[in-house]
């Protein structure tokens, strides 16, 4: 008998590929399941079990990847001046215009401004061109959003920029403390392995260091809701402590720091009670915090945005590693301080220097020796030998006409930057605008001359590099969408065509990863622990199976330790690390008579920046389809709103520009503070442009602008009528935009939009009926505070517009039922003229998005005795998934224990 050849087999083109997920940076891997060969699928994504990183597990984000790829949503061809073009046509354009520029205002006039969202040979290839090639150091990334100000904390302490904890020591701490960190949200892979910890050792303390009780709190044996931006004050106080309470190293500072007494004189100023007092915090729930990281031999402090961005964000960083170089706890499992990243690889584009104050490397732009080291490698005619500009400084200069052509790589910065006026400003005036992207839709793209269509995940074909230094593979696993390109082969091609050919002719990304590698070996010697010179000869079937990497490598490591600062070494001259003296200051963008809210901004469980990708699927919308704010009882008695209301912000940086968000009641938020999140923007409605509201204001040694303290006023919107537009794109989108405030809210089979507006339910009629379809039959219900209209075709829903003069809160999924049947019957049709959805649809919000399982279901499967996570997740599959969830299960647990009589079980014991 005669077998069939493998390609017979329909099941030998399935291959499963291995990945790492493009969000946050955990870096989490990914296992997908390609199939065929033309036109290949992809199914079946799940966690890699081999990654360190996640070791199987995936968050909610992570799980809908593919979900999230469709075509309708790219950019698929060249465009240049608004019309599609071809390669050679926009390279050459782009080229012409740099060469220009260069020749009549030299290389200061050209920027580059990239995103974490890059693969480390894009940011190496960029960074080469700008710093060696055109002569500019003019290029920075939204990683200055992100994690600028502890690079430089880094910096300042250990002599170069170096995370010294790994996810590890996160399970074997005795104390871990969030500080500006809701991990529970923007890591929750991370977390779960934070709860899994606890599980294995409940003795292990948990400590959250946050205005605003988050989810991460579900976890807390100790919240400090302290007085926003007062983060040094309490670290401050802290190491005053230290000193008072025999909590010094002395051996380990004699040996190994410097600085202590410079920094103790003025530490020395904050007692208890005047730290207590400035954060507003009670004085035993700042002693037993100071107790704990005194008398706990292994401690962690986990930080990240709520410390990074801030006007003394660097200061705050070095407060926290301050204490732990005062107290020995560093440079040992289970201790030391550990600042996450947010972006995906903002760790990488560090590496290759890819910020403006960066060499390459981790070598120095302002050092003589390192110069002569990237000039010679580089073979650079033009090398910068001086920062650049940082990103805020960027638009500014771009705004004053000093900037005249910018590259944007992979970012929304009209979307994600502060003070969005200056940077339409900015973008309206460069004389030429690039932006390279996926995306066919967003802020910044408008602003356009020439827009390159790059590829994105699942495409895109290199390395990055996570927050515990672990270099992982992205892989290409289809060919690029359409005419899309990687980011380094546009990066080169222009290159190419300003006359830089032999420096940029790669043909494939294992020849600039080996030459990222090679630089930084080179005159090394130890004197940097970046050093990837191992991988410098990697073949390209060896890059292709790289398994994750996590540096130093101990080969070439000067103390020949796995871990960081083992030998009590560092990276200074000294060969000490230094403590630095820190004054607390308080947030730049003060309240006032006039403004005297305070308003921080962050992120979503199931969101992703300015939502390009995730904004894709509707699936991650469910959980929270619409931006909020946060505010606190006492204020909104204040303001005169209820949950549901619609609240308008404005700032003193922003005269032209009103944000209105849905109000949401929560006493978790301090009085007189207000949270926001910042996903959504222009491209999704009409009044949800946050970024306006903060006025730039950034550290004067990061660069990092201060994102969560802004200055605000609000009022109740002044609004009529409430309702929401509902039906096909090309109807909803026209009739959307008739109303004075519109937020898209699309569900997983229609268009949707929460709308409202200043004219009264009858008055708004008149403006909906001329918009609606002419080849459709309508019915309508009117009354004095409520209209309906409901167009069919052949009986069949593809319209509806439902106004009251109060807000309406009608489930989706109700909606989507309807809209997916072939024939309404007429008591559907009666229903939605009556604005009244089925009983069976009033379940609340949806808390579990995996398995689509909403809070009154949760509430009800508790009040029937479900009184632990595990046992909502055995009943009602919640939380069983990607794990995103659970510390929503357990707060709604914790509020029903609060709310009887049963306090047997403890808090932790409800989390678990």
């Amino acid at each position: 008998m005669t077998s069939l050849p493998p390609t017979a087999n329909p099941q030998s083109s399935k291959r499963l590929l291995q990945t790492t997920c493009p969000y946050c940076g955990v870096g989490c891997g990914v296992d997908v399941v390609r199939q065929g060969a033309a036109g290949p699928q992809l199914s079946d994504l799940q966690g890699s079990r081999e990654h360190p990183a996640n070791f199987g597990r995936l968050c909610i984000k992570g799980t809908h990847l593919l979900e999230t790829l469709g075509q309708d949503s790219r950019l698929l061809f060249p465009m240049v001046n608004g019309q599609r073009s071809d390669w050679q046509t926009a390279i050459q354009t782009v080229a012409d215009k740099m060469r220009s520029i260069l020749e009549t205002d030299g290389p200061e006039a050209i920027a580059i401004y990239g995103s974490g969202q890059l693969l480390t040979e894009d940011y190496y290839v960029a960074n080469k061109l700008m710093k060696g090639f055109i002569g500019s150091a003019n290029i920075d990334t939204n990683s200055r959003l992100c994690m600028s100000s502890a690079v430089v904390a880094h910096k300042r302490a250990f002599g170069e920029d170096i995370v010294p904890c790994d996810y590890e020591d996160l399970e074997h701490t005795d104390l871990l403390v969030l500080v500006g960190s809701n991990a529970a949200w923007t890591h929750p892979v991370l977390f779960q392995r934070i709860e899994r910890a606890k599980l294995q050792n409940p003795d292990m303390k948990v400590v959250v260091v946050d205005p605003r009780q988050t989810d991460s709190c579900t976890l807390a044996d100790l919240h400090l809701p302290l007085a926003p931006g007062t983060d040094a004050v309490l670290y401050c106080g802290l190491l005053n402590y230290l000193s008072q309470h025999d909590g010094l190293d002395n051996a380990y500072i004699e040996q190994s720091v410097s600085g202590l007494e410079e920094a103790m004189h003025i530490a020395s100023e904050w007692d208890l009670a005047r730290v207590a007092d400035v954060c507003k915090l009670p004085q035993s729930i700042v002693e037993t915090f100071f107790r704990w990281f005194t008398q706990l031999p292994r401690v962690i402090s986990f930080f990240s945005m709520g410390i990074n961005q801030s006007t003394t964000g660097v200061d705050k960083g070095n407060a926290i590693i301050n204490c732990h170089l005062a107290s020995g706890k560093i440079a040992k499992t289970g201790s030391g301080p550990f600042s996450i990243t947010g972006q995906p690889n903002a760790m990488g584009g560090r590496e290759v220097g890819g910020l403006s104050t960066m060499l390459a490397a981790h070598m120095d732009i302002d050092n003589t020796e390192h110069q002569r080291i990237v000039r010679d490698f580089w073979q650079a005619p033009n090398l910068a030998t001086k920062n650049g500009l940082k990103a805020v400084d960027t638009f500014q200069a771009a705004a004053d006409g000093k900037i005249k052509c910018l590259w944007i790589m992979a970012t929304n910065p009209v979307a994600s930057m502060p003070n969005r006026e200056l940077i339409e400003a900015a973008l309206s005036r460069c004389e030429m605008v690039i932006v390279s992207d996926t995306a066919a839709q967003t802020d910044t793209l408008k602003f356009a001359d020439v827009v390159f269509p790059a590829t994105g995940w699942s495409e895109k074909n290199g390395t990055v590099t996570n927050s515990e230094r672990r270099i992982s593979r992205q892989r290409g696993l289809v060919p690029p969408s359409s005419e899309a390109k990687h980011d380094w082969q546009i990066i080169s091609e222009v290159a190419c065509a300003l006359g830089f050919d032999e420096a940029f002719s790669y043909q494939h990304p294992v020849e600039i990863f080996r030459e990222h590698c090679a630089l930084t070996g080179t005159e090394n010697g130890g004197s940097r622990a970046l050093d990837l010179s191992p991988l410098q000869d990697l073949t390209e079937q060896q890059y292709d199976a790289m398994r994750p990497q996590q540096w130093p490598f101990s080969e070439v490591h000067r103390a020949g330790a796995d871990r960081l600062f083992a030998d009590g070494t560092f990276y200074t001259p000294t060969g000490k690390a230094r403590m630095i003296a820190v004054t607390p200051a308080l947030p730049t963008q003060a309240t006032s008579a006039d403004y005297p809210y305070v308003l921080n901004t962050g992120r979503v469980r199931d969101q992703w920046h300015t939502m390009t990708r995730t904004g894709n699927t509707a699936r991650l919308l469910k959980h929270m389809d619409r931006p909020w704010l946060s505010v606190n009882s006492a204020d909104a008695k204040t303001l005169g709103v209820e949950n549901g209301d619609l609240l308008a912000l404005n700032a003193a940086c922003a005269t032209d520009t009103t944000v209105i968000l849905p109000v949401t009641i929560d006493d978790k938020q301090r009085k007189g503070d207000m949270f926001a999140p910042f996903h959504w923007s222009a491209t999704w409605g009409s009044h949800c442009k946050v970024g306006a509201l903060l006025n730039g204001a950034n550290d004067p040694l990061s660069g990092q602008p201060e994102l969560k303290h802004g200055a605000v006023k609000a009022k109740k919107a002044d609004m009529a009528s409430y309702g929401l537009v509902y039906g096909n794109a090309e109807y909803v989108g026209p009739v959307r935009e008739s109303f004075s405030y519109w937020l898209a809210c699309p569900t997983e089979v229609a268009h949707s939009a929460s709308v409202a507006d200043v004219k009264a339910p009858q008055a708004v009629l008149d403006s909906v009926f001329e918009l609606l379809p002419k080849d459709t039959q309508w019915a309508t219900r009117q009354s004095a505070d409520a209209v309906s209209v409901v167009a069919t075709r052949d009986d069949k829903l593809v319209l509806a517009v439902l106004i009251s003069a109060n807000a309406l809160n009608l489930p989706s999924d109700w909606l989507d039922s309807l809209f997916t049947e072939t024939a309404l019957s007429a008591e559907q049709v009666s229903a939605l003229l009556n604005q009244q959805p089925d009983d069976a649809f009033l379940l609340g919000k949806l808390v579990c998005s995996c398995f689509g399982v909403r809070e009154n279901t949760i509430k009800q499967a508790i009040q029937d005795g479900c009184n632990s996570v595990e046992a909502l997740g055995k009943n009602l599959k919640c939380g069983t998934n990607c794990g995103s969830c659970k510390t929503e299960l357990a707060a709604l647990l914790t509020a029903e224990a609060e709310s009887s009589t049963d306090t047997e079980s403890t808090p932790y014991e409800r989390i678990i």
